[in-house]
């Protein structure tokens, strides 16, 4: 049985640095069993981090959209699972008022990082949270998944201003911030499923010494700094634009 003591032996033998930034996906049964179950991960990661700045995503694109366009920083559940879920809900988190693709963040500078999410109409703003994990060169943690579950991949496109990756038209969507104030943001999708593509550029990555792979409890971890991948995929994208296209 995995514990928060091993949890935090394994972050250290992967050299995840303490008083860095670092993203984590997760899929929670990938670690096998796990004393106190998903929270004991969340508290070995916040404890380790402790120093630094640790970051989830939680992520509510499936079900905040025109249909329900209302987004709630405190009570919008997420829908990528069960360790982003109870980390919006851990104590001493600040999430984001990113309607589709908030954060919750943890430790030094938190509230600050996630403050201005709110402010901006596309699902990885290079102002935002997801463009700040690339001004900080954080540490992005895969957890028992694969590329396809990287959304700062997602990012590395919006910024190089990949074609045929989000809408023209906007939703209205509205963000309702911790302080209860409600705010209409015309929002941006991603077009089609380009994520599932992403991993087309493993063994490039892989190769180029920037993706890495260790293991945390029973998961194989997959995880890369983000401005190595950055500067690896643009010039993987330059050569070819549609990379991860669907056609």
């Amino acid at each position: 049985m995995h514990t928060k003591e091993t949890l935090i032996h394994d972050l250290q033998n992967l050299g995840l640095d303490p008083k860095g930034t670092t993203l984590a996906h997760f899929s929670y049964k990938s670690l096998g069993d796990v004393g106190g179950g998903p929270q004991t991960v969340i508290d070995a990661l916040i404890e380790y981090m402790k120093e630094g700045l640790l970051v989830f995503p939680t992520h509510t694109w499936d079900n905040v959209n025109e249909n329900q366009p209302y987004f709630s920083v405190a009570d919008t559940e997420t829908c990528i699972g069960i360790i982003p879920e109870l980390a919006r809900k851990t104590a001493g988190g600040f999430r984001s008022g990113h309607p589709t693709h908030s954060v919750v963040a943890f430790g030094k500078e938190a509230q600050a990082f996630v403050a201005e999410d709110h402010l901006f109409g596309t699902p990885c703003p290079r102002e935002g949270s997801w463009g700040k994990l690339l001004d900080r060169n954080a540490t992005i943690l895969l957890v028992g998944v694969t590329l396809n579950r990287d959304t700062f991949i997602h990012g590395v496109e919006e910024w190089l201003d990949i074609p045929n990756r989000m809408t023209d038209i906007k939703e209205i969507l509205y963000s309702r911030l911790a302080d209860g104030s409600l705010h209409p943001i015309p929002m941006q999708r991603h077009i089609g499923h380009v994520g599932s593509n992403f991993p087309r550029a493993e063994s490039f990555l892989r190769e180029s010494g920037v993706l890495h792979e260790g293991k945390l409890g029973d998961a194989t971890v997959l995880y890369h700094q983000a401005q190595p991948a950055y500067e690896a995929l643009k010039q993987l994208l330059k050569d070819n634009p549609n990379l991860f296209g669907e056609s």
